[in-house]
């Protein structure tokens, strides 16, 4: 077992995981650095949602190493990997998902309430990011009664209340309008600066990525040098590209 690298808050090494026996990361190894927004890029099927899933311990890789402040993750066990994710980490869908009996405040306080977090309190710091997010005014809405790139923001704010060590954002602003999806982003990687907080950022998006610290790229389960990632409108296409080394 080989340790992680003193200036790394996450390191991965040869990662190796299949779905029902097709490869989805071959050998794939990676660091991310404290305070970092590390855009993890390729196309749609490169891997990326399967390498943030491993990092964050939502998988087990089925070969390879991962390991968050010197601790290794691999080795945990399925509920200590879920107070990880729980205490630690921050993690956002490409698509919305809440809970339905919950107003938007209280899914965006979920994770703080979970933590013991007094209600006022909690209340407090969701509607603050709300806020942030442009959907103050929706705070005592259901999900049913929000739009779609509604709850998309509770879902970032949901992300963003507990403060969390890592987030894990995959493809996060996927459901919403160009406009949007720059407001979002901004208020994203602008807290993520301002609280300390280590970012790993899933995205096909050329632009997404850009508003990284640092990019590596996923084809077809391996990590590579280089890829073209299209700009919208464009349509998607890859380039040549080689294996790193």
């Amino acid at each position: 077992m080989v340790a992680q690298p003193d200036s790394d808050v996450l390191w991965a090494r040869a990662l190796t995981h299949a779905h029902n026996g097709s490869p989805a990361l071959r050998g794939v190894s990676i660091g991310v650095r404290e305070g970092e927004i590390l855009a993890v890029s390729g196309p749609r099927g490169s891997g990326k949602t399967t390498l943030l899933r491993c990092l964050s311990g939502q998988f087990r890789p089925q070969e390879g190493e991962v390991w968050f402040n010197s601790t290794p993750v691999h080795t945990m066990g399925p509920l200590t990997r879920e107070r990880l994710r729980r205490d630690r980490f921050g993690w956002i869908d490409p698509e919305p998902v809440l809970v339905p009996e919950l107003t938007a405040w209280e899914n965006a306080a979920l994770p703080l309430m979970l933590r013991g977090t007094g209600r006022r309190a909690a209340k407090k710091t969701a509607l603050e990011w709300l806020e942030r997010l442009d959907i103050g005014g929706c705070a005592r809405k259901r999900p049913y009664a929000l739009l779609h790139s509604e709850r998309q923001r509770v879902v970032v704010a949901r992300a963003l209340v507990g403060a969390p060590t890592v987030l894990f954002a995959d493809e996060p602003t996927a459901p919403l309008h160009r406009a949007e999806r720059a407001h979002v982003l901004r208020t994203l990687t602008t807290a993520a600066r301002s609280h300390g907080i280590t970012v790993v950022l899933a995205t096909h998006d050329a632009d997404t990525a850009e508003l990284a610290d640092r990019t590596v790229t996923l084809l077809d389960g391996r990590r590579v040098n280089t890829v073209h990632l299209p700009h919208p409108p464009e349509a998607e296409g890859r380039a040549a590209c080689s294996l790193s080394v």
